[in-house]
């Protein structure tokens, strides 16, 4: 879901209303989320081996360093790098919408809701989140190197994205793929999922499934008869499946959770497997209902 910057980058390949994508991500996520929930709770929970780490035994806030809780910041405010952003890029979708062009409402919500100036307002908040100076400046400079290193592989893949959609738009590729969805009668919209899951798969990154998703589909919209919205969240649902160990981010979860190899690869790969297909059901049947 965007503000993500892979799934952002995706919407703007294929040209998906911000907005809507938010909105309708959020209610794909959901379903996937309790599904995840519901393996992880009732099947593979029950079933994991390794036993719990004595780190995570027994510790609870009274436990805690008694100057730590103090240099928090507060529920609301950490929650509003996160809200804020969401908020301004919905209400610019709802405006645009509901009011003419030239009402003085649209004007400020099409530029607060921006997503280059919501995140930027984000950003903004975050920062206030710190309370010393020193650490302010240390977490700028941070920040900035953190950002760079994040934004580097995505503005790449992004371009390199863009590029090949380009390409195909001049080759007979985007016509002979349609054809053979519609000789064949497969549901257009399962494309942009088995790009989704083969780019995961293959890289172990979910930004670049989603990317390389958004890309190829990006030139086909119009012949496979899919929205922009669609096609954007069905791939998104295609590049979480399935994480195992050519994914950074399961040796993150495998290292935090103290799980084995086999044990993350059971609970964890299959939470996106489950999560991802509940995911992909969830948007066919926003785009069979027609809200999307």
């Amino acid at each position: 879901v965007p503000p993500t910057p892979g799934p952002l980058a995706a919407a703007a390949l294929v040209g998906a209303d911000i907005g809507k994508t938010i909105i309708y991500g959020s209610i794909t996520c959901l379903f996937g989320s309790l599904a995840c929930w519901a393996w992880g709770t009732l099947f593979a929970g029950p079933r994991i081996k390794t036993p719990p780490s004595n780190e995570f035994e027994g510790i609870t806030i009274d436990d805690l360093d008694s100057d730590g809780p103090s240099e928090l910041p507060s529920t609301l405010s950490s929650y509003m790098p996160i809200v804020i952003p969401i908020i301004l890029i919905g209400t610019q979708s709802v405006v645009t919408l509901t009011f003419p062009e030239d009402h003085i409402l649209r004007t400020i919500f099409l530029y607060l809701g921006w997503p280059v100036m919501a995140l930027s307002v984000g950003v903004w908040l975050a920062y206030r989140n710190i309370k010393s100076q020193d650490d302010r400046e240390k977490a700028r400079d941070a920040w900035v190197e953190a950002a760079l290193k994040t934004s580097a592989m995505i503005l790449v893949v992004t371009g390199l994205g863009g590029s090949l959609s380009a390409i195909l738009r001049g080759t007979p590729a985007v016509d002979f793929i349609a054809m053979f969805f519609s000789e064949y009668g497969l549901p257009a919209i399962l494309l942009p999922f088995v790009i989704g899951i083969i780019g995961n798969m293959i890289t172990g990154s979910t930004t670049v499934g989603v990317i390389t998703a958004a890309s190829l589909v990006a030139p086909m919209l119009g012949s496979l008869g899919l929205s922009p919205e669609a096609a954007m969240l069905a791939g998104a649902s295609g590049s979480v499946i399935i994480k195992y160990v050519n994914s950074s981010y399961f040796w993150v979860c495998t290292s935090l959770s103290k799980l084995s190899v086999t044990d993350a690869v059971f609970s964890y790969g299959g939470a996106t497997l489950v999560g991802g297909l509940v995911s992909f059901a969830t948007v066919c049947a926003l785009w069979g209902t027609g809200l999307i």
